[in-house]
């Protein structure tokens, strides 16, 4: 008789947040799937539980996924755990519960805090309909393409970013997406917890004056409805509103193709031609 992979939760920073049942499941199971058998074994002590572990992480998931499979075929329980909140969320946890549903292995989850689901309620932005996005591509063109995809996105956005990447993310989500509301988790359930809730530009100056520290969780505004369904008309009487108050028609017609999706060539060469 096979095995059961047990997807466990465990704690964002807070070890007081492990429930029971992640708890005891982690003290009946054979053997434990670490992301990284540090971090896990660190938590393991606190809580007294000796038990097996094998690491299991993106670079060894093909060869590693393979063996886990052999021993719960075999009959062994397994829990797999990630070095802080829900396994398989940005993680390469889904690959083995995937090859566990194609190989008929039961799967149980033990669920528990998350990082993106936690900045969401602190956000005070809509909760009703979101997308989480996880980590944009590091690569410029990439992150651009990406977030260009993601502007007309109607519903709240949650994005992971790492505290040196931040600045160059949060300028080319402004750069692409226009203004829009974030807020800025970071260090959650810990000592240090600190919510920003704040504007694209807003945030920008405020980290490139203190540099971030700790990952970061950014829950950004969707597109309002008013932003989506402006005209061309609407728009250009936008630009001709911020030149009559001074501004240069070259940012007028930019900050104004932020605003709307429209282009800046565009709004630029019309505004010449009325």
């Amino acid at each position: 008789m096979s095995g059961t992979l047990y997807v466990v939760g465990t704690p964002i920073g807070n070890l007081e947040d492990m429930s029971v049942r992640a708890l005891k499941t982690l003290e009946q199971v054979d053997f434990i799937a670490a992301e990284d058998t540090r971090v896990t074994l660190k938590l393991l002590n606190h809580f007294e539980i000796k038990k097996p572990m094998i690491s299991y992480h993106e670079h060894n998931a093909r060869e590693k996924g393979a063996d886990i499979l052999s021993r719960l075929q075999s009959g062994e329980n397994c829990a797999i755990v990630t070095d802080a909140g829900m396994p398989c969320i940005s993680d390469p946890g889904e690959d083995l519960v995937r090859l566990c549903a194609e190989n008929g292995i039961d799967t149980k989850v033990i669920p528990g805090p998350s990082a993106a689901i936690s900045a969401l309620a602190l956000s005070g932005l809509s909760t009703s309909k979101f997308v989480f996005e996880g980590f944009l591509n590091p690569q410029k063109n990439a992150r651009r393409d990406r977030l260009e995809q993601l502007k007309p996105e109607t519903r709240t956005i949650i994005f992971y970013e790492a505290p040196h990447k931040l600045c160059d993310t949060l300028k080319a989500m402004y750069e692409v997406m226009g203004e829009r509301k974030i807020t800025l988790a970071r260090e959650l359930t810990k000592i240090y917890e600190e919510v920003v809730r704040t504007t694209l530009s807003e945030a920008i100056e405020r980290y490139e004056q203190k540099p971030p520290k700790g990952e970061f969780v950014l829950v950004v505004e969707g597109i309002q409805q008013e932003e989506q369904s402006i005209s061309f008309e609407q728009a250009l009487e936008l630009v001709r509103a911020l030149v009559d108050k001074g501004e240069p028609l070259s940012k007028a017609a930019k900050d104004v193709a932020r605003q709307t999706g429209l282009k800046k060539g565009e709004l630029y060469s019309k505004f010449l031609e009325v």
